[in-house]
């Protein structure tokens, strides 16, 4: 007997979504389910080298606290954020990013896509592997690719491949 991965994928909510959401469970839940997904994306990336920084972690907190999130449920949800991402990133990734894609307007998905950069520039240097992530990230949304290149060009200094590059003379 298969199992029933109708069922499974039916609603694209996941477990890690729907943990953060009970958190917020004094908000509308459209609003906490969009927060939790939005914070866990932060948190993919910040994570993609295998380490959230504290300067990450600060980055992230501004970044959800803009939601209107008192800023007790922000550090909570960027704390159940990091924490699921750590545990389970590697199966919910492209879930929690679907179930974003299917959530969030355009105008949203850039939101984040400008905000992964600002993640992975918190420390003054987007590693590859973070560039990359955000790249991954920004096709699963749908999103162009030119509208990812124009995104990334305003983070272009903080690029850690352009940072190496020997000088022109």
């Amino acid at each position: 007997m298969g199992q029933d991965t109708h069922s499974s994928t039916a609603s694209a909510e996941t477990e890690t979504v729907r943990k953060i959401v009970h958190a917020l469970d004094a908000l509308d839940p459209n609003q906490a389910r969009y927060i939790a997904a939005f914070a866990f994306l932060l948190a993919r990336v910040a994570h993609a080298d295998h380490q959230i920084s504290e300067e990450e972690t600060r980055a992230m907190e501004r970044i959800v606290q803009q939601s209107g999130l008192p800023e007790e449920q922000t550090v909570l949800v960027v704390h159940m954020a990091k924490a699921q991402n750590q545990l389970f990133g590697s199966t919910e990734n492209f879930l929690v990013t679907r179930e974003f894609a299917k959530i969030a307007d355009r105008a949203q998905k850039l939101t984040l896509l400008r905000a992964l950069f600002a993640i992975s520039a918190a420390d003054r240097s987007i590693a590859t592997v973070e560039d990359n992530q955000i790249s991954q990230i920004s096709s699963e949304l749908g999103l162009s690719h030119q509208e990812f290149i124009a995104i990334r060009l305003e983070f272009r200094d903080q690029l850690a491949v352009l940072k190496n590059r020997p000088q022109q003379t």
